[in-house]
């Protein structure tokens, strides 16, 4: 096999797919590591904005993905204790870009990574990087297969935020749920946010008719949760937690009925990771990421991966394009993160929520303000190169 690359992408999500397609196509020579076996599900609220759809056609799945994702989601929301509440979806300064829609990511991932294939990149998969320096990754086969040392002048990392430093638990810690389910009642076109004791979540129309649910709850409040409404698994007792504190959440899923099962991850490490210092290139959630109350995860790491490529591209001094990037990532995404993390306070404090719900049913388009001011209608600087 081909051991030297001009670069190496470890991770196959969307952020790697992103960043390993551009620059295949401009001619360099990309290997792409991916542990598991796709397709894959994941913990994910699903939702990519409308300012990432032109990525998605620059990257060649745009019509596959319109074919597999749900409807427009034209509608922002609030549901929080006994009030639900809605507002108009902010629009874009190009109006026939359309609004954003959500898909499975076993669906989105395995379209990117297919295409990535067609585009020239050599992905391994399912294959393990086992140590990973400047310029070389010592990869192997799954599961017995002797190591293979790969080398190239630019290791890029977008295996997400499960690689970074671990630290000590934290009753802060954030643990990620996630459900589908079918015959939800769910407004059409409707993605609101779910406000709780001790967190946030989201729901939205996704692929073949089902609704997904998603949600983050705090280590201390999971384990209120779970003594509380003892189940099977977690993620059914955070289901009892929520569904006993919001009203909306109770009308959209009481006669529900769940895909298959609760899935689970964490904990999750939002905050921003990606800084001049040291010679690492990062991408996705590796780099840095929003907590999810503001549905921006996906789009983000598409966005980020594609700038990335671009920049490597542009730039024929490697050190140059490095700072460059993250000079352009923390200047488009560093925002989006802050505005995430206050948003995500608000909605985990019954008392700030007490506090405002009454002005924000009064005055419902401080929710579109909202999803404006978290990235809906910030688009990527250039969208082609």
């Amino acid at each position: 096999m081909i051991t030297a690359f001009d670069a190496i992408v470890l991770g196959g999500g969307p952020a790697g797919a992103a960043t390993a397609i551009p620059l295949a196509r401009a001619g360099w020579r990309v290997a792409l590591l991916e542990r598991e076996l796709f397709p894959r599900r994941k913990v994910c609220g699903e939702f990519i904005s409308a300012t990432t759809l032109p990525l998605l056609h620059q990257l060649g799945v745009a019509e596959a993905f319109t074919d597999l994702a749900g409807p427009d989601v034209t509608h922002v929301g609030l549901f929080a204790r006994e009030q639900t509440i809605s507002a108009s979806m902010p629009p874009l300064r190009n109006a026939d870009r359309g609004f954003g829609r959500a898909v499975g990511r076993e669906f989105l991932d395995t379209l990117l990574l297919d295409e990535a294939c067609a585009s020239g990149v050599q992905v391994l998969q399912p294959w393990t990087a086992n140590a990973v320096e400047h310029d070389r990754v010592v990869v192997s086969a799954q599961p017995n297969h002797a190591p293979v040392v790969l080398t190239a002048p630019v290791v890029i990392d977008a295996r997400g935020s499960g690689n970074t430093r671990a630290r000590p638990a934290r009753p802060s810690d954030l643990f990620g749920f996630k459900a589908r389910f079918f015959q939800a009642a769910l407004a059409p076109g409707l993605m609101p946010l779910v406000a709780f004791p001790g967190g946030y979540g989201g729901m939205v129309h996704s692929h073949s008719g089902l609704v997904s649910f998603s949600c983050c709850i705090r280590r201390d409040e999971l384990d209120r949760a779970r003594q509380r409404w003892p189940a099977e698994t977690a993620g059914a007792s955070v289901f009892a937690h929520i569904m006993h504190f919001c009203a909306g959440v109770r009308r959209a899923l009481r006669n529900a009925r769940i895909e298959d099962r609760w899935r689970a991850s964490g904990p999750i490490r939002p905050g921003i990771r990606l800084s001049i210092a040291g010679n690492r290139w990062l991408a996705g959630n590796a780099a840095g990421e929003a907590h999810p109350v503001v549905a921006e995860g996906i789009s983000m790491a598409i966005q980020g991966g594609w700038m990335l490529a671009a920049h490597l591209i542009r730039q024929p001094n490697v050190e140059r394009a490095r700072v460059e990037y993250v000079h352009e990532w923390r200047r488009m995404f560093a925002p989006r993160i802050q505005v995430s993390r206050a948003i995500a306070w608000w909605a985990m404090s019954s008392t700030a929520v007490s506090w405002t719900l009454p002005l924000l049913a009064a005055f419902p388009a401080m929710l579109t303000e909202g999803a404006r001011t978290s990235g809906k209608v910030t688009p990527i600087c250039s969208p082609s190169f």
